[in-house]
């Protein structure tokens, strides 16, 4: 009797913390850690120079993640991301060639090849039922190939206007981090207020059952991949608005397919999709953005900051998993 009354107790707690809550918690203890160990070290943390920079560093990852958090929720993934950011940049620099009245056609291009990788993307999965993880897989090796063939480093050339978008800021608030907030605003209105988020989440918790409901589910798995490509494409601008040139490396340095992952999985999205949402991918892109700020002042050496990182992921995995037991078991 007194274990089903712990057991219960567990199960409603663990109802209460939500994942969302939880890495917004997290956040918060992060923040007052690294205050401590940055004061300790003789420096200061919270400062405006450290704000502004969390959001800067941020804000490319975390439009990113928004896109990588729409096809984990449909029960995909995409690891195409980082090289489709980099041929992104270089088609945008490339197409700008430094005039002003290229900007526009240099949009439309990026927006252009990304809805079609995200297209090919979705068809190979959908209809050929090639797994996510070996689809995009092949199509980042072959944006690899092309990208390798065709540039030896840096190309194009991106002109002052559009390098507003990279470095300006209102205020506090950077120009990207808005970027950011709009396309997070967009993606959560779509998963919460429309049609196609229902059917996201449909999919993502059971395909065969949300295809006997009457969804079309290749639909819905080609639509996500575009948009998450589309998102890629805009980090991708982002980012070459800030290097003043196209880059061939510039994804796969930052890490962006794998990174973007590790953030909606801390954000408490499942792996197997049907649950998660943006609200908790921001808090978990917002979580590395302030551990590695935390690290740079710490002068921290990078293997410790993997290690740590990893650690981190993987308790938050654990802690989720176990959450989802104890709910589950308290419905039985």
């Amino acid at each position: 009797m007194t274990q089903n009354v712990l057991t219960d107790s567990r199960a409603r707690f663990a109802a209460l913390v939500n994942p969302t809550s939880v890495v917004f918690l997290a956040l918060a203890a992060v923040i007052l850690v690294g205050w401590a160990l940055v004061a300790v070290d003789g420096g200061q943390f919270l400062t405006m120079e450290t704000v502004v920079g969390v959001q800067q560093r941020s804000a490319a990852l975390g439009i990113v993640a928004v896109g990588q958090t729409l096809a984990i929720l449909a029960g995909s993934l995409d690891l195409s991301v980082a090289y489709l950011i980099s041929l992104a940049s270089l088609v945008a620099a490339v197409t700008m060639a430094g005039q002003d009245s290229n900007i526009v056609l240099a949009v439309g291009a990026v927006m252009g090849v990304s809805a079609l990788v995200g297209l090919v993307n979705g068809l190979m999965i959908s209809k050929l039922r090639v797994h996510a993880f070996i689809a995009t897989l092949g199509i980042s090796l072959i944006i690899k190939g092309i990208l390798g063939d065709l540039y030896d480093g840096p190309a194009g050339q991106v002109p002052e206007s559009f390098q507003h978008l990279g470095y300006d800021r209102l205020g506090p608030v950077p120009v990207s981090a808005l970027l950011w907030a709009a396309v997070a605003l967009v993606a959560w209105f779509l998963l919460r207020r429309t049609k196609y988020g229902y059917r996201v989440y449909a999919v993502g918790g059971d395909v065969e059952v949300a295809r006997l409901s009457g969804i079309r589910t290749d639909r819905v798995i080609i639509i996500t991949h575009v948009l998450c490509s589309l998102c890629a494409g805009i980090a991708g601008l982002l980012l070459a608005s800030r290097l003043g040139a196209g880059a061939p490396t510039v994804g796969t340095d930052g890490g962006y397919d794998l990174e973007s992952i590790a953030a909606v999985v801390l954000g408490g999205a499942a792996l197997a999709g049907g649950r998660g949402g943006v609200a908790g991918t921001v808090g978990g892109v917002l979580l590395l953005a302030v551990l590695d700020s935390v690290f740079n002042q710490l002068e921290v050496n990078s293997f410790f900051k993997d290690v740590v990182r990893g650690v981190v992921i993987v308790v938050a995995v654990a802690v989720y998993a176990r959450r989802t037991g104890l709910v589950g078991r308290r419905r039985t």
